[in-house]
């Protein structure tokens, strides 16, 4: 049962605090506390890619080798503790609109790289948070702008790219379980194949070792391989390819993308944007594939075009390099008729205000909205409460491993069993409103 949404506390910002701390791969990255003045406290911790688009917003970095590698977060610190928290000291937390303004405006760039996207974003989901503790409601609840659902899990289980060092120019081959009822079923689900496919790759002398976001990284050098090993995986955990389990791939092509072509390491011959779409068309008719991220480079918007008219009715289509959750690149994707999915990651627009706004303008259009999270992870589960909170319908998290990941995979279950018995799942049908005909 749904807890009813309590009258809100009068209260104001009074304490506001960062700190290093570190991620997932090891890295430091900025945590910020808020306190409230009827002693509610608000914690959040920001996290980090490695295949970053190049409009992404910008963290902060130290650049000092003596630390972390250069990896040091401490001027992003220094701008929580020195320049934001005496221009938000005394706020109402409960007006999160005006307070990520406030937070754009102090910064003053178009993507946040005086302050750190980093920063801002510490201050502004810790906000989000101790307002929710503020007016008694859990935090998915907080965030709603519309009637909560649990999302259809989105899970790695083999990478390449720039998450692990197999060989594959492919970032990473997921599974949905679309033929769960519900969140936790669809994780048991996601528990069988993703054993299966451990034990098959030790069946066959591959390696197991986990890559960056708790998939496997085997020496695969083709994607037909991966996708070939994923079916087979299926069948051995009693499920059936494209009734149960269906496939995914996040192609990330920016990263072989060079001179205005694509260059992949099984093709002898640079790629022009039609052959790639070529290839990817043949995935599609030989395996159970259903959704397609970044299957073209973040400024090719002809090519996009020509992706979404040849495939936006079968599958898909994700844009996370072509978007970076900006409202200004989704509209004019939108206008190009370029994706039918977004793929929205809070670290790389900046706010929790933007973020959500963005979701928004994605379920407007009728594309579809995945909500994921970074190679660069931390325990924080905000991202679990946002998915729920605007049934975004999907969530992309990571492997069922590692404690960063498990985080909010736990944390959905939770939710879960707040909503009761019939707790909404939004399963398969979240494809349905981006898998549509265009063109």
């Amino acid at each position: 049962m749904t807890p009813a949404r309590r009258r809100r506390r009068a209260a104001s910002i009074t304490h506001l605090w960062a700190r290093e701390v570190l991620d997932s791969r090891g890295r430091p990255t900025v945590e910020v506390d808020v306190g409230l003045s009827d002693g509610s406290l608000g914690r959040a911790s920001v996290p980090s890619g490695a295949s970053t688009g190049r409009h992404e917003s910008r963290e902060l970095r130290d650049g000092d080798e003596t630390r972390y590698g250069g990896f040091g977060v401490r001027l992003a610190v220094r701008n929580v503790t020195d320049t934001i928290a005496p221009a938000v000291i005394g706020r109402d937390p409960f007006d999160q609109p005006g307070l990520d303004r406030r937070l754009i405006e102090l910064d003053g760039t178009a993507d946040k790289s005086r302050l750190g996207a980093n920063a801002i974003l510490g201050v502004s989901a810790a906000v989000a948070r101790a307002a929710a503790l503020a007016e008694g409601v859990p935090l998915w609840r907080y965030l709603s702008r519309t009637a909560p659902a649990l999302p259809l899990p989105m899970v790695n289980v083999v990478s390449g790219g720039l998450h692990a060092t197999g060989g594959l120019a492919f970032q990473d081959f997921l599974i949905l379980p679309i033929g769960a009822a519900s969140y936790s079923e669809a994780l048991e689900v996601v528990y069988a194949v993703r054993a299966a496919a451990g034990d098959l790759l030790a069946e066959r002398g591959l390696s197991v070792l986990k890559a960056d976001e708790g998939g496997f990284g085997p020496a695969l050098d083709r994607p037909e391989a991966v996708l070939d090993l994923l079916v087979a995986a299926i069948r051995r955990a009693g499920r059936r390819p494209g009734d149960d389990v269906a496939l995914a791939l996040d192609v990330a092509a920016s990263h072989f993308f060079e001179d205005g072509a694509y260059r992949l390491p099984d093709r002898p011959a640079p790629m022009p944007s039609e052959d790639l779409v070529d290839r990817l068309e043949s995935l599609v008719d030989g395996y159970p594939i259903v959704s397609i991220e970044d299957g073209l480079a973040e400024d090719d918007w002809e090519g996009w075009a020509v992706l979404t008219r040849r495939l936006g009715h079968r599958v898909q289509l994700v844009g996370d390099d072509l978007f970076t959750t900006n409202a200004a690149r989704l509209e004019r994707g939108i206008e190009a008729g370029a994706a039918n999915a977004v793929l929205v990651k809070m670290n790389q627009i900046g706010t929790v205000t933007e973020t959500i706004d963005v979701l928004e303008r994605a379920r407007a259009a009728r594309y579809g909205t995945v909500v994921s999270a970074r190679s660069g992870e931390t325990e924080d589960s905000f991202l679990a409460d946002l998915a729920v909170g605007t049934a975004a319908g999907q969530i992309k998290i990571g492997s069922l491993a590692q404690s960063e990941r498990l985080a909010k995979y736990n944390q959905l279950l939770r939710i879960e069993e707040e909503l009761g018995r019939d707790a909404p799942f939004v399963g398969a049908a979240a494809l349905a409103s981006a898998s549509r005909l265009v063109g």
